[in-house]
């Protein structure tokens, strides 16, 4: 089993980023977490490491709906960027709509979609891969 050792959250609502924190906080995970309130920041921040030759997160936690660009545009951008980093990318989402589940299995990148809340049993299997 590989330990992650960093995760990126793109999300914009600030009572589930903190829910996170804390799960996280509590949980004793030793992740090193970036948080992102939109994809658009998120795409720059990260495009920008990976041009530094620093690395990415290994697992990226992204909601849909968000302001500025929003998880299908995020998406759309950050796969055109050429690396040989891996990074694992989860929905993260309170969406039940059976047009965003089969709009995510468009994407190769996506490794699973995940129903908010997400509980500290969801991020120790994501973190103890």
């Amino acid at each position: 089993m590989k330990k992650i050792s960093s995760l990126c959250i793109i999300d914009d609502d600030p009572i589930y980023t903190f829910g996170l924190r804390k799960i996280i906080e509590l949980g004793g995970f030793d992740v090193e977490t970036i948080f992102y309130e939109n994809g658009k920041e998120a795409f720059e921040k990260l495009s920008q490491s990976i041009d530094e030759g620093k690395s990415i997160p290994e697992i990226i936690l992204l909601d849909i709906n968000m302001p500025i660009w929003n998880g299908w545009k995020f998406l759309d951008e950050f796969t055109k960027i050429k690396t040989s980093q891996k990074t694992k990318i989860y929905i993260i989402s309170s969406s039940i709509d059976p047009k965003d589940h089969e709009k995510a299995k468009e994407y190769d990148v996506i490794d699973n979609f995940i129903i908010k809340p997400i509980s500290v049993e969801n991020i120790s299997q994501l973190l103890i891969n």
